[in-house]
C-alpha cells in the first residue's frame, strides 16, 4: 500500500491534535484513498518541551529546511500561526512542488489570493478549511458544494472566547468578571486583545467574503467593533426589546459593494444564531437557491480544528493519488469596493443618560432630525436623582448621519453620557 508521507510545521494545540489523529489507524482513509498517511518530520521550536500526545523524539526537528525541502514529503501543513514565517515556509513548500493545508486565519485573510495563485500556477493545492471555524465545515461548502446558489448574506459567531463571554453577560454578570473567568478555564488567552477587539473575526469574515462573493476582500477593510463597551444592562434591555446581543461578522453584498463587518449585534431571540451559546460558533448563510442555512459546532480547540484540517490533508491525498492537483485557486474573479462604515445602513439601539427635566427628549429628537435619523422608539428606563436612563431604538438609518447627530447630541449640556450604541440585525434589514 503506498505510504502518502506529511511533514507539520508546529505542534502546538491544534497542531498535537493533528499528530494524534493521522498516527492513530485509520481503516476509513486507507480503504477510500488505498493509500496510508505517514507523519515523517515536525517542526517544534523547542525540542524538548512536553507535548500534549505522545510523539516519537527523532520525528521531532527545529530545522524547517528538514520538512519543506524533504522530497518525500508530499503535503505540508502549516500551524504555526503568525503571517511572516508562516507565509515564507509556505511559498517554499509550494515551490518545491508540495501541497500545503493551513489553518492560518491571519494569512488567508491577508494574503490567501496570493499563495492560492501560486499554488495553482505551481499545479499544487493549499487547503484551509480549519482557518475560520475550527471544525464546523464552512469553506468547502461556500466554495464547491453551493456554487449554484447567489449568496445573499453571511452571518456568523466565529469567535468563541467573546461568545462565551457574552452568554455567561446575559445571567447579569459584568464584563471584567467573565473574561477573567474565561481567562483561567483557557476559553481566552493571556492576551485576549485579538478576540475583545474583534479583529480575530474580521479575518475570518475577509476569508468567507472573499469566498462567498468571489471578491478579494483583506482584513483591513473589515470594519471591527469589541465587545468591551457592552453591559449587562444592555444586554437586559436587548432581551425586553425581543434581542439578544452577539459579536456578530457579517457580510453581504449591495449594489455592486460589499458590506462587511464585526460588531456586537442585537439579533433577534427567534434568530438561528440567537441559540448559540458558551464556546459555540455558528455560521447563517442565505443562498437564493437554498434559502436559509445554518451551520454550528465548536470553532475552535484541538481535535475539532485537527479533524478539519485531516479532512483537508484527505483531500490533497485524494489529488495526489489521483493526480489532479491544482484545480482549485483564488475563486476571486471580481473586484467589488467595500463600503465605508460611514455608508453602510441598519438600525441601532441606544443607552443615554440625561438630565430628568423637561425638554430633553425635544432637544434630542431635533438633532436627529436635522440629520435624517427616524427614531422608532424612545423609552425611559430608571430615574435616579436628578438623571434618567433613555432607551432609543432607529429606523433604518445611514450610520454616518447617527454619528453626525451624536456628536451633536453630546455637546448637549442636558446629555450626560452616551452610555452606548449598538446595532440592531432586525427582519427589515435582514
Amino acid at each position: 500500500m503506498e505510504t502518502i508521507n506529511i511533514g507539520l510545521l508546529g505542534l502546538g494545540t491544534v497542531g498535537s491534535g493533528v499528530y494524534h489523529l493521522l498516527s492513530r489507524e485509520n481503516k476509513v482513509v486507507q480503504e477510500r484513498l488505498d493509500a496510508k498517511f505517514q507523519v515523517k518530520k515536525i517542526l517544534v521550536r523547542d525540542l524538548k518541551a512536553e507535548r500534549f500526545f505522545p510523539v516519537e523524539r527523532e520525528l521531532l526537528t527545529d530545522n524547517a529546511a528538514e520538512v519543506v525541502d524533504d522530497p518525500d514529503i508530499s503535503i505540508v501543513v502549516e500551524l504555526i500561526g503568525g503571517t511572516n514565517v508562516a507565509k515564507q515556509l509556505i511559498e517554499q513548500a509550494i515551490a518545491k512542488g508540495k501541497s500545503v493545508v493551513t489553518a492560518n486565519k491571519e494569512l488567508m485573510a491577508n494574503f490567501g489570493g496570493f499563495l492560492l495563485d501560486a499554488a495553482r500556477d505551481r499545479g499544487v493545492d493549499l487547503y484551509f478549511e480549519a482557518s475560520v471555524a475550527g471544525g464546523i465545515p464552512i469553506i468547502r461548502p461556500l466554495k464547491d458544494n453551493l456554487i449554484g446558489n447567489k449568496f445573499k448574506q453571511i452571518m456568523g459567531i466565529v469567535n468563541g472566547t467573546t461568545n462565551y463571554i457574552l452568554s455567561k453577560m446575559a445571567t447579569g454578570r459584568e464584563f471584567a468578571e467573565v473574561l477573567a473567568e474565561a481567562q483561567q478555564l483557557g476559553y481566552a488567552e493571556r492576551d485576549p486583545e485579538a478576540d475583545i477587539s474583534g479583529s480575530d473575526a474580521g479575518a475570518k469574515i475577509a476569508i468567507l467574503a472573499s469566498i462567498a462573493f468571489n471578491s478579494r476582500v483583506s482584513a483591513k477593510e473589515v470594519f471591527t467593533e469589541g465587545i468591551t463597551r457592552v453591559t449587562a444592562k444592555d444586554i437586559m434591555y436587548a432581551r425586553e426589546f425581543g434581542y439578544t446581543i452577539k459579536l456578530i461578522a457579517l457580510a453581504k453584498e449591495d449594489k455592486g459593494m460589499l458590506d462587511v463587518r464585526v460588531h456586537p449585534t442585537m439579533i433577534p431571540l427567534t434568530h438561528p444564531l440567537a441559540a448559540v451559546n458558551d464556546v459555540y460558533n455558528g455560521i447563517y448563510v442565505i443562498g437564493d437557491a437554498v434559502g436559509e442555512l445554518t451551520f454550528l459546532g465548536r470553532g475552535a480547540g484541538s481535535l475539532p480544528t485537527a479533524a478539519a484540517v485531516v479532512g483537508d490533508i484527505f483531500e490533497a491525498a485524494l489529488n495526489i493519488k489521483f493526480q489532479r492537483r491544482g484545480r482549485s485557486g483564488c475563486t476571486c474573479f471580481r473586484s467589488l469596493p467595500v463600503k465605508s462604515i460611514d455608508d453602510v445602513k441598519s438600525n441601532f439601539y441606544m443607552l443615554m443618560e440625561v438630565a430628568d427635566q423637561p425638554g430633553v427628549l425635544a432637544k434630542i429628537a431635533q438633532i436627529f432630525g436635522d440629520n435624517q435619523v427616524s427614531v422608532g422608539s424612545v423609552i425611559q428606563k430608571q430615574s435616579s436623582g436628578n438623571v434618567a436612563e433613555l432607551v432609543f431604538m432607529t429606523h433604518i438609518v445611514r450610520e454616518g448621519n447617527l454619528r453626525r447627530a451624536l456628536k451633536d447630541i453630546e455637546d448637549l449640556e442636558v446629555v450626560k453620557t452616551i452610555c452606548n450604541v449598538i446595532r440592531v440585525e432586525a427582519a427589515e434589514n435582514a
